[in-house]
């Protein structure tokens, strides 16, 4: 039986043809609702799936390729067609599709990441997972640990801990974390960040819950730091990040 993969919102040129010689059957969903594609999906799951972003809204592109990533059912490896232009929008949303071809598309690079990407999700046995500071996350099983102890996240903590996890360092505005996270689609105010953030850090516990740092009139961001008794309350309501080492005022006795 050959492998069956999704095609939104179309299969045409050098789709169809990448798709010949890679020796795949594509089934096409025209609206790219969830509804169509469970309809359209063989018994034993799509092999994986091609987004032409350049043939609909981007947004609405992203948040089929976010949905594939969160259905019970995995739709494997997702390629991620687009125009030069769109190149920038990329940015953070890496963990919502495993390759990418700019256009105009050529059927053998297409073609040939089709079939790599297929073959490597075929052979791969190895869950991906994130790891930083006793913080560990399955990306397969949605479950996470600190420091052993399995976390009770809901989805959405749990999304917005992989987002932050998966971009150490970086810091996003409540914005930024709403639109990358919960989707343009949500209108829910800032204060929907806020609220989790608060009940990730209660969940990550005292001695970790600095992982999530406030940075003071701009936002959050997720980094490691020195831990010290009181630390967190201390992080959580000034945003003044944990100190990592002793001050230059106390090692000169002041």
């Amino acid at each position: 039986m050959t492998d069956v993969v999704l095609c939104v919102p179309s299969c045409e040129g050098p789709i169809r043809k990448a798709c010949d010689v890679t020796g795949v059957t594509p089934v096409v969903a025209a609206t790219g609702r969830l509804n169509e594609i469970s309809a359209l999906e063989p018994t034993d799951g799509f092999a994986g799936a091609v987004i032409n972003a350049s043939a609909f809204p981007f947004t609405e592109a992203m948040n089929l390729c976010r949905q594939l990533r969160s259905r019970e059912r995995a739709s494997g490896p997702v390629i991620l067609l687009l125009d030069h232009y769109q190149l920038d929008d990329l940015t953070f949303r890496e963990d919502l599709f495993d390759d990418f071809v700019v256009g105009p598309f050529d059927v053998s690079e297409l073609a040939t990441r089709l079939r790599h990407r297929l073959r490597r999700s075929g052979n791969d046995t190895v869950a991906p997972r994130i790891d930083h500071g006793g913080l560990s996350m399955n990306l397969e099983t949605y479950q996470a640990t600190i420091a052993g102890r399995v976390m009770d996240l809901t989805y959405m903590e749990y999304e917005l801990l992989r987002f932050l996890a998966t971009n150490p360092n970086r810091v996003f505005t409540r914005e930024t974390l709403l639109s990358r996270v919960w989707g343009y689609e949500y209108y829910g105010g800032a204060r929907t960040v806020d609220v989790h953030i608060r009940r990730l850090r209660a969940k990550l516990g005292e001695e970790h819950a600095h992982l999530i740092q406030t940075v003071r009139s701009v936002g959050y961001r997720f980094g490691q730091v020195a831990w010290h008794p009181g630390v967190a309350q201390r992080n959580g309501a000034s945003g003044t990040a944990a100190p990592a080492s002793t001050s230059s005022a106390q090692r000169s006795g002041a």
